[in-house]
């Protein structure tokens, strides 16, 4: 089952509580999913050096967006600053910061692409930079486990079931942070293979990963193309066949035809962020693990034990990572009350070369992650890309939810669905299209993940959210 398949390749597996869920389809329709960025308050100065803007993207993948709004604008897309990428497939609101002038990103005109000028900024954005997201999403085709359709009162009342036990078994409005799949590519969760090969220094393997490693449901001529480079390799005819929406892949192959064995200069072809994120995504999966096995453990996500490291959470929901404290039998009666109360959170391994590492039974645990990884030996150093190179840090194992609403919806037409939808039921699939249609309603920290918070309520195959 592709969905399968994906989940156990990104460790995104297990539930905060047992449940049977309502099933369903996320992004039947493209308008369906919609994401909100709550910015962080951006200083306006007229002297200001960048252009700052609020852009509305329907089915744009941030990254590609980015590199198609540089070539508009004549600059580099490294002189574009966003908080964080969004989910391709949804409809998108968020804050750009551009190092080009105000009337050259007025002129830009692209299909799907609303521009809002909001002045001029001395102010960078990073990574992060902005203090949550609003959701509206639609789950379409509420399904029983069988398969057979599920009414509007069921799936309502399997919701308040599940948030209820939800918040018995983790606390009022929190959920387990997993690190959700667009980290790792949907469908294709090839950054993690490549981020290992990265930390290794073996950049012929992260480029040859990133061309040709199969995908779960990629279009034929994708598919095709991927299998011509695994049989054939980095080679000049395998331009011949590319498709055209693969930018990335375009440009690493370009660059190792002309120039055999410069496969550092290749990957470089990524976008700097993308980079990263192949580096990060592997450390995703670790945490994912060692959210599952902390569960199979019997261990609470939300109260601590002794050996545990906590963290201070801020007012915008973000666990400070710069002052950790490790509980131990005297200090944890008062920790555990942090934890109740919201200020703390228990945290879970981003592994790394000098990574603060849990002890007593949590350490055990993620050490067991990381061995069961092949990760021991790793020391995560990027010599070649040095900043690539990552320390590590700690992630808190659970997120709030606030603002939380669900509300039957009338069934869309037919003639406005997807792929998704009209290729209809397949096997290992769970939804119907006489089922249910919920619509959900939350804010979410950054850095936490709707899909993660969904699943738990749907309990579909990953490649149907």
């Amino acid at each position: 089952m592709n969905g399968d398949r994906l989940a156990e390749a990104i460790g995104l597996v297990g539930h905060a509580v047992d449940a049977e869920g309502i099933g369903g389809v996320l992004k039947a329709r493209i308008q369906d999913f919609r994401v909100e960025e709550i910015s962080s308050k951006i200083s306006l100065d007229p002297k200001g050096r960048f252009t700052a803007a609020i852009i509305t993207l329907t089915n744009w993948e941030t990254n590609r967006f980015v590199t198609r709004l540089a070539k508009a604008c004549g600059i580099s897309r490294n002189r574009i600053f966003f908080a964080g990428t969004k989910d391709k497939r949804a409809v998108t609101k968020q804050a750009f910061v551009i190092d080009a002038p105000q009337k050259k990103v007025a002129q830009v005109t692209m299909p799907d692409v609303e521009i809002e000028i909001l002045g001029r900024t001395h102010q960078k954005l990073g990574f992060g930079n902005h203090k949550g997201n609003r959701f509206t999403i639609i789950a379409r085709g509420c399904s029983h486990p069988d398969g057979s359709p599920m009414t509007d009162d069921e799936a309502m009342a399997n919701v308040a079931s599940i948030e209820k036990d939800m918040a018995e078994a983790v606390g009022p409005n929190l959920f387990p942070n997993w690190i959700g799949p667009q980290r790792f590519g949907a469908g294709r969760p090839v950054t993690p293979v490549v981020g290992r090969h990265v930390i290794t220094g073996d950049f012929e393997g992260a480029v040859m990963a990133y061309l040709g490693m199969e995908g779960f449901s990629e279009k034929p001529n994708v598919a095709a193309f991927r299998t011509y480079i695994r049989e054939n390799g980095a080679v000049a005819e395998a331009l011949e066949i590319i498709p055209d929406w693969l930018g990335f892949e375009r440009d690493m192959l370009k660059h190792i035809v002309a120039k055999p064995d410069d496969w550092v200069g290749a990957f470089r072809n990524l976008p700097n962020n993308l980079q990263l994120m192949t580096v990060h995504s592997l450390q995703s999966v670790a945490f994912n693990k060692t959210v599952k096995a902390r569960i199979d453990a019997g261990l609470t996500l939300a109260t601590p034990v002794e050996g545990d490291l906590v963290g201070r959470i801020d007012d915008a929901g973000q666990l400070e990572t710069s002052s950790l404290v490790r509980t131990d039998e005297r200090t944890l009666p008062r920790i555990a009350r942090n934890c109740e109360l919201g200020r703390l959170a228990v945290t879970g391994q981003l592994p790394g070369g000098s990574v603060e590492k849990a002890s007593g039974v949590s350490g055990d645990i993620e050490q067991g992650v990381i061995e069961k990884m092949g990760l021991s030996d790793a020391n995560w150093e990027v010599e070649k890309i040095r900043r690539l190179t990552t320390k590590g840090t700690r992630r808190a194992l659970v997120t709030g939810f606030t603002e939380f609403q669900v509300e039957p919806v009338p069934k869309a037409g037919e003639e406005t669905m997807g792929e998704k939808w009209t290729d209809g039921v397949k096997e290992g699939d769970r939804w119907h299209p006489e089922g249910a249609c919920l619509r959900f309603r939350f804010i979410l920290p950054s850095g936490s993940y709707a899909t993660t918070l969904l699943r738990e309520f749907m309990r579909s195959p990953l490649h149907q959210l």
